[in-house]
């Protein structure tokens, strides 16, 4: 039986996200430094994130922080807009380069999601129905 806990305020319950989100990526960067991976540690954080979203408490804490992020996005693209300004002799000399990457990385997203979804309405229409 799944218990939940009650529902906290809008602030409070975001903060407890935003920490787990937090205690993630530390502990992420801890592994990736400590085990000399070659990967960064938010990427490590980021799949162990995915594993700790299978304990009900974190996916309920992780999804209110989550709508709290979503509802205050465009805020979080004014440092990127004034790092890339600060930095336009890079962008200058990488432009191409990262519009490459840009639009396949792009590309390979679309082409990942359609194909997910491909897969998820073949799966309905054979009556299955779908694994959360």
């Amino acid at each position: 039986m799944i218990r939940h806990q009650p529902a906290a305020p809008p602030p409070v319950a975001a903060l407890r996200g935003i920490a787990w989100l937090l205690l993630f990526q530390t502990v992420g960067e801890v592994f990736s430094r400590a085990l000399g991976l070659p990967v960064p540690g938010p990427v490590v954080g980021m799949v162990l994130l995915f594993a700790g979203l299978f304990v009900p408490a974190v996916r309920s804490a992780v999804a209110g922080a989550a709508d709290f992020l979503l509802a205050h996005l465009s805020l979080l693209f004014v440092p990127v807009g004034v790092g890339v300004m600060t930095h336009l002799a890079l962008l200058s000399q990488y432009g191409l380069r990262l519009l490459a990457v840009i639009v396949l990385s792009t590309w390979a997203g679309l082409a990942t999601t359609a194909l997910v979804l491909h897969a998820l309405r073949d799966r309905a229409a054979q009556g299955e129905p779908p694994r959360a």
